[in-house]
């Protein structure tokens, strides 16, 4: 497996009661969708959010958020969530709820 499902359910489960979401595989990895639009997703080693540049500065001051960058390049509006990040409740909730403004500004697809 390319992620961790613990990380995966943590993910489902604060994502249960939002209406539109759903789930695909993409990035070797696991990405929750609303209407479409990327929210966050987990790969080995963690996980990531699409929080929009708008919100990218907001999501690198909490810890264990870093640029995203698969190839070497950073990915704008991309960032990589650390596997502590992800077990702690109150940290995931917050890079989830800056994603979720961003998937929810978007038109569905």
């Amino acid at each position: 497996m390319a992620y961790d499902e613990g990380h995966a359910t943590l993910m489902r489960e604060e994502l249960a009661e939002i209406e539109g979401i759903s789930e695909k595989k993409m990035f070797g990895g696991l990405c929750f969708l609303l209407h479409g639009n990327m929210v966050c997703g987990v790969h080995k080693g963690g996980g990531m959010a699409r929080v929009g540049k708008e919100r990218e500065a907001e999501a690198m001051q909490i810890d264990g958020v870093d640029p995203l960058s698969f190839t070497g390049r950073k990915m704008g509006g991309m960032v990589d969530l650390s596997e502590d990040l992800l077990g702690d409740d109150t940290l995931r909730a917050k890079v989830i709820a800056l994603a979720l403004t961003n998937a929810e500004s978007l038109p569905p697809k």
